[in-house]
């Protein structure tokens, strides 16, 4: 059976600790575990330890640590540009490409998005959505690395992005260029572009080109932004090392 995965900010060292707070709440009110029961507890930048119950509280457990690992990040990370998108379709993306596999998460104030993210209240509320979509989608797919969300870019960031990274790959599905038929790095950043509902802009695509990006598609049909860089990291991992 495979074991539920708990997120601390940090991993306590020695043999045993005690898991509190929010976690420690959910571990022991929610999922109800009890002594002799195992679960894995990560602090989400590689880090994992498994662990056996050795007394259950209220909200919180006593936690002996079998054994504890530190897992590499992959050589090719892929940073996913997601653009704005209105509704919980964003928070979709994230959860998806997360799943998925993808190593950070920029969100990106495309031409074309409607959901606009202000600064100000708003925007906050919506950025923290995004990061706790991000984790709870690395706790469900037990990963040792939390992917992280950072603070939304415009074009600017995004070609800055774009000037750092090994590759640059911006998803378009009309064009001839197909991922499979490209030869993409064995490390460094790997940035994937995805635009919102209404594509990315003609003059975005060309600054991108400018600065090295190179458009492809991945296959005949047509994805909605929610789901793309799911698809794509698929590919990723296939056509790469990330999966091996």
């Amino acid at each position: 059976m495979t074991l539920a995965q708990f997120l601390v900010d940090a991993l306590p060292p020695g043999e045993s600790f005690t898991l509190d707070g929010p976690e420690g709440r959910h571990a022991a009110a929610v999922r109800r575990l009890r002594a002799g029961e195992r679960l894995l507890v990560g602090d989400g930048r590689g880090t994992v330890a498994e662990c056996v119950v050795t007394a259950a509280g209220k909200d919180s457990l006593d936690l002996a640590v079998d054994r504890r690992w530190t897992e590499a990040p992959p050589p090719l990370r892929v940073v996913l540009a997601q653009a704005l998108v209105k509704g919980d379709r964003g928070e979709l993306a994230v959860e998806l490409a997360t799943e998925a596999g993808v190593d950070a998460i920029v969100p990106w104030r495309a031409s074309r998005s409607v959901a606009k993210w202000e600064d100000g209240p708003r925007g906050e509320k919506a950025l923290a959505r995004w990061r706790s979509t991000a984790r709870e989608a690395a706790k469900q797919a037990r990963r040792p690395w939390t992917p992280a969300v950072s603070d939304p870019v415009g074009l600017p960031g995004l070609l800055d992005l774009a000037r750092g990274s090994a590759a640059t790959l911006v998803l378009e599905a009309h064009l001839a260029t197909r991922l499979a038929d490209l030869a993409l790095p064995e490390s460094g950043d790997l940035v994937l572009v995805v635009g919102p509902e209404g594509g990315i802009s003609p003059d975005e695509l060309t600054a991108l080109e400018q600065v090295g990006a190179l458009p492809v598609r991945l296959g005949p049909a047509v994805l909605r932004t929610s789901t793309a860089a799911a698809v794509a990291l698929g590919a990723l991992g296939a056509l790469t090392a990330r999966w091996r």
